[in-house]
């Protein structure tokens, strides 16, 4: 619990410093994503995901996404993952409008902690990210990429409120800190933070929605410069079993 409350401390402090700061840029999105499951045994498994992100007023394409992971449970309670990801982001103002999409291609390996607790579950996951930037200006894309490092923390709660048979309902509470690192980290150390809080209906065994509220709260590269991002998410999880019934 001493290592929990540590990084809970940790998590406030550094986004309450990043609320002292000036130059907020205040933007409300809506995400968009379809995440399949695919599983292969007791053991294996593979995520897949499609992601749309659009500013809301006025409405313009953010970025989209698509991303593949491997997953494994070494025990009930730990399970690791790699994967890769494809980003194209449009723009990061909805007020400016460029012709041409900047790529991110980006490498991924996490670690995952659960515990249960009857109806409430605790997760931790920590997360690395190689980050490799097409680099661009604002008249079209260059030669060569940028690269950057991302560290990610995230705890999580879990609480079911009913389940019967294939069906269920819970709600999902979380909160991430990101920091990036590498020789091109100038004044941007953080990145940024998200708080997140939803309820997960499960339909059926192999279909469940997810709809949401996230804020994040990050930095830019400038150091001076943030975004504070209100943001409606929904999700689509699609669950496909591989294995042979016993």
């Amino acid at each position: 619990m001493k290592f929990i409350q540590t990084i809970f401390l940790i998590v406030t402090c550094s986004f309450l410093y990043a609320q002292t700061e000036k130059n907020v840029d205040h933007q409300s999105l809506l995400w968009t994503r379809y995440y399949n499951l695919l599983t292969i045994n007791d053991k294996w498994s593979v995520h897949t995901e499609f992601d749309n992100r659009i500013f809301i007023n006025p409405v313009e394409e953010n970025s989209y996404a698509f991303r593949i992971q491997g997953r494994h449970k070494i025990n009930p309670e730990i399970e690791i993952g790699a994967g890769f990801a494809y980003f194209s982001v449009a723009t990061q103002d909805p007020e400016i409008n460029y012709d041409f999409n900047v790529p991110e291609y980006r490498g991924q390996q996490d670690i995952i902690w659960k515990k249960d607790f009857n109806k409430f579950t605790l997760l931790q996951r920590f997360q690395v990210e190689e980050r490799f930037f097409h680099n661009a200006n604002k008249d079209g894309l260059l030669p060569g990429t940028t690269f950057f490092w991302r560290f990610r923390y995230r705890i999580q709660g879990e609480y079911s409120f009913w389940k019967k048979e294939n069906q269920f309902l819970k709600a999902i509470v979380y909160d991430e800190l990101m920091f990036n690192g590498g020789e091109n980290v100038v004044k941007n150390t953080f990145d940024q933070n998200r708080i997140y809080a939803a309820l997960h209906y499960g339909i059926n065994k192999n279909i469940a929605l997810e709809l949401g509220y996230l804020n994040s709260f990050q930095q830019r590269a400038s150091g001076v410069d943030y975004f504070n991002r209100n943001i409606i998410r929904f999700t689509l999880f699609h669950k496909i079993n591989l294995q042979k019934k016993k």
